[in-house]
């Protein structure tokens, strides 16, 4: 997947009947007497997948359509229907358009770090970066909440990720394999795939080469938690060589070529296709990276001349693939950027930074879907009632895999800091 240098709709009318949060919405009062009774789902992810939409994608050419809004705010593309009454997305994602119900819209989602770094270790951990600490991003996170078999890795990124393990210590990082798959082609990844002519019988050999000089050296003083990091790696690659199960999960030739095709021949796609692969074998975590949204110039040439169609083909087919193989109930799904893109287009048929107003995607784990939650006012330039922060929905992400994101870690000097510092459960995601 080639990688991206950054610089640095729902009819108003529709609102109330496609189930967007307002003044009639369900409150957090509700919310709770609905848990007391039991009438709230319980949280059912046992994995997730999420998608990074690099360089922050537009909201207004996407999943908030403003037609009715001036031409310098609605842009050149017009709203279809979906197949959940009273919902339009944009023209160009007409596959996304019919699975519409299989996952929910967070509209009016907001926060004030318009810049790509900044925006994105929001948008991945949940917390307001601070100088002082660096917060783990949700794969750390899950991967130590809900560790994966030994032969699997817990923490899985197509191609690489931006989510750090932060304070938690490097062996909860992700593997990375570097690469993405391309249709016809066999996938290999470094530390997974044997090339050479090395066997297993060879890494037999080598494993037992490096525990006797791990005794020769135990005595060598160093950093604990970098130490047992790296001891975790090192352990944890010796099983994933010998797994079947390990590499098996990472072909993605051995899907059928009905199934390879509807995913797409670009990198997205095949990315998408890999992830399920991975969670269907096991693995807990699964992130995609998916970037090119930095569309400051040609922003609806940029977005229709691949972009749209590519998140249409390889989205829409992970939805439907993880239904269909009875895994979206338990994997929970979450799609976002780092920030939306201004409402008011600018003179070089672009669109620039802007957080104060941007949509997410959620499915699965409970999560209901087939609804929008939340809106932005009739430009698409503020939240219209209730602001949702990205705090909101790293909790109710967290929430659908059963994970209490009010749990206190430890950072190597003691300090105790939550999964979580700020953030409430979006409570209609959970109706």
């Amino acid at each position: 997947m080639a990688t991206n240098r950054y610089c640095d709709g729902l009819m108003r009318r529709d609102f109330l009947k496609a189930g967007a949060l307002g003044g009639l919405g369900l409150t957090l009062g509700g919310y709770l007497r609905r848990v007391a009774a039991g009438e709230v789902r319980e949280a059912k992810g046992k994995s997730a997948i999420f998608v990074h939409l690099g360089g922050g994608p537009t909201h207004l050419d996407t999943f908030d359509m403003k037609p009715d809004a001036p031409t310098e705010y609605r842009g050149e593309f017009n709203p279809i229907k979906t197949n959940v009454p009273g919902v339009a997305f944009c023209e160009h994602m007409p596959k996304l358009a019919e699975c519409a119900d299989k996952f929910a819209i967070v509209r009016g989602v907001s926060h004030t770090l318009a810049a790509h770094e900044l925006g994105t270790k929001y948008m991945i951990t949940g917390n307001r970066p601070i100088p002082s600490l660096e917060y783990p991003g949700f794969g750390p996170v899950v991967s130590k909440e809900m560790p994966a078999a030994p032969d699997l890795p817990a923490f899985v990124a197509i191609p690489d990720t931006p989510q750090s393990a932060g304070f938690l210590g490097i062996s909860y990082a992700a593997f990375s394999v570097g690469r993405t798959p391309q249709v016809g082609k066999p996938f290999s990844v470094r530390g997974i795939s044997l090339s050479g002519g090395l066997t297993i019988d060879d890494v037999e050999k080598r494993h037992e080469l490096k525990s006797d000089l791990d005794t020769l050296f135990s005595a060598v003083e160093t950093r604990p938690d970098l130490l047992s990091g790296l001891d975790r790696f090192s352990e944890q690659a010796y099983d994933i060589l010998r797994s079947k199960r390990a590499r098996d999960a990472f072909d993605v030739g051995k899907e059928s070529p009905e199934v390879i095709e509807q995913f797409g021949d670009h990198p997205f796609g095949q990315s998408c296709l890999l992830a399920c692969r991975l969670i269907e074998a096991g693995v807990r975590f699964a992130t995609v990276t998916f970037g090119g949204w930095d569309t400051h110039a040609q922003n609806f040439e940029r977005l229709k001349g691949g972009r749209l169609q590519q998140l249409d083909d390889g989205l829409s087919t992970l939805f439907r693939t993880l239904d269909a193989r009875g895994l979206l109930e338990s994997t929970s799904v979450f799609v976002t950027g780092e920030f939306g893109r201004t409402p008011k287009v600018n003179p070089r048929a672009g669109r620039d930074h802007w957080a104060r107003a941007m949509f997410v995607l959620l499915a699965g784990g409970g999560m209901k879907g087939g609804q929008v939650v939340g809106a932005s006012d009739d430009k698409g330039q503020e939240p219209a009632g209730r602001a949702f922060a990205p705090d909101d929905v790293a909790a109710t992400f967290y929430q659908s895999l059963g994970i209490d994101f009010h749990k206190e870690y430890h950072t190597n000097t003691g300090r105790p800091v939550m999964i979580v510092r700020n953030g409430t459960v979006i409570p209609e995601l959970f109706g």
